[in-house]
């Protein structure tokens, strides 16, 4: 496969689908484990974590809500080139970052139930695929700096199919903490 900008029309095709398929298959996921999930399985402790596995559940969610909200950033700062210190900047303030990300999660977890959790989720991943339908290699392509502080699976610098791909690495690393 080519590199970035170079692919061709079958090849950004083919990425595409594998994309969408991974996707596809966290909602898919999330559906099975909300479905199968007793009240007291959702009360449960998570491993590594300070949030049962329903707060997990929906930070796992959060993680597509933020692959979302970040798309039209990595575009606009991918084209001008000035994620350097925007980056830095973040890394700065990851202590406020970390608080709201964990009470988010917390709220979130216990204040929505699970139905509209998963509605989020096929709502945040439906507006993803059709952003995802309108790439261009070249957007594809784009790169930005990102605050490495903040995620274990943010690099320092990220394409804007690295970014899509994020989401399923978040929701995959926090899938294996579920007690579920």
């Amino acid at each position: 496969m080519g590199s970035g900008g170079d692919l061709r029309g079958e090849e950004l095709s083919s990425l595409r689908a594998a994309i969408d398929r991974e996707m596809t298959q966290a909602v898919a996921e999330l559906g099975s484990l909300l479905d199968s999930a007793s009240p007291d399985d959702l009360r449960r402790p998570s491993v590594g974590t300070r949030w049962t596995n329903r707060q997990l559940l929906f930070h796992m969610v959060f993680g597509y809500c933020v692959v979302r909200s970040l798309m039209p950033l990595v575009h606009t700062l991918g084209r001008l080139g000035w994620s350097r210190r925007f980056a830095a900047t973040l890394n700065a303030g990851r202590g406020p970052f970390h608080v709201v990300n964990y009470a988010g999660s917390v709220v979130g977890g216990q204040v929505l139930p699970t139905s509209v959790v998963l509605r989020l989720m096929h709502q945040t991943v439906a507006a993803l695929e059709r952003r995802l339908d309108r790439e261009t290699a070249q957007s594809l392509a784009l790169t930005m700096c990102f605050p490495t502080d903040w995620d274990p699976y943010f690099r320092p610098v990220m394409k804007v199919e690295d970014v899509y791909r994020y989401g399923r690495l978040h929701f995959s690393h926090h899938r294996r903490q579920l007690t579920m």
